[in-house]
């Protein structure tokens, strides 16, 4: 039975869960001493996330990850820097735009805003700050991967970037409105997610493979890195311009 893929992905995720339940149960059990609620609610929904992360990981495997190797690979062949440079910058903006932990925290942001007086506290007001907020850190990251790209296609070394990147956080930081620092700083987690990871970790790892000189191991990695730094800058300046 454990011979079948997904049986064994299924134990896997399991296996990758069972640390946060132990945890969860330890804490409630022994440290807070209440019994835990909805014994059978807990049960099935752990079941549902196991199942869900197996499907999740099988997609990626047979889908995502090969599928941005393989767009990679035709895009380095047909040799045309224009066009591999747009689809970098529209798969970073679409992959983003999409991700649903950014729109999670757009949201409450734009909750938070209102209730604070910070924007007018009703729905097309929320709404407009929300989707300005997204639309600025899917920018910053097709921006993120267009430039990692080109530093691929160059050669250049990453950490140029990411200390000239953070440098760039650390002088913005004084001018930007206290509101907007925090969401500022979180956007670059939350960005780089579920929908985002794994299509850009393959355009990278398949660039850097069909690169002649290019090693996928040293090359193909750091997209993320530099795509969870710029959010960072580009939402801070959405708060000083609004």
């Amino acid at each position: 039975m454990f011979n079948n893929p997904f049986i064994k992905q299924l134990f896997s995720s399991f296996l990758d869960l069972a640390p946060i339940l132990a945890v969860v149960l330890v804490f409630q059990v022994f440290i807070i001493r209440q019994p835990i609620p909805d014994v059978g609610g807990l049960i099935a929904g752990t079941l549902f996330v196991v199942l869900g992360l197996t499907l999740f990981v099988q997609g990626l495997e047979q889908s995502l990850f090969p599928i941005g190797e393989a767009m990679a690979y035709a895009f380095a062949r047909k040799g045309s820097l224009f066009w591999l440079l747009t689809f970098a910058f529209c798969l970073g903006f679409g992959t983003t735009v999409a991700e649903p932990a950014l729109i999670a925290v757009a949201q409450e942001a734009a909750n938070i805003a209102g209730k604070a007086g910070i924007i007018e506290p009703s729905d097309d007001a929320k709404d407009s700050y929300a989707l300005g907020l997204r639309i600025t850190v899917a920018l910053s990251v097709g921006f993120a991967i267009l430039v990692g790209v080109l530093r691929i296609i160059r050669g250049w070394p990453l950490y140029y970037l990411i200390i000239g990147g953070y440098c760039g956080v650390i002088a913005i930081t004084p001018f930007a409105p206290p509101e907007i620092i925090g969401i500022a700083y979180d956007s670059g987690g939350v960005t780089t997610s579920t929908i985002t990871v794994p299509l850009v970790t393959a355009l990278g790892v398949g660039l850097a493979t069909a690169i002649k000189g290019r090693n996928p191991m040293t090359d193909g990695f750091g997209l993320i890195a530099f795509a969870s730094l710029t959010p960072i800058v580009f939402v801070m300046v959405y708060g000083v311009l609004r």
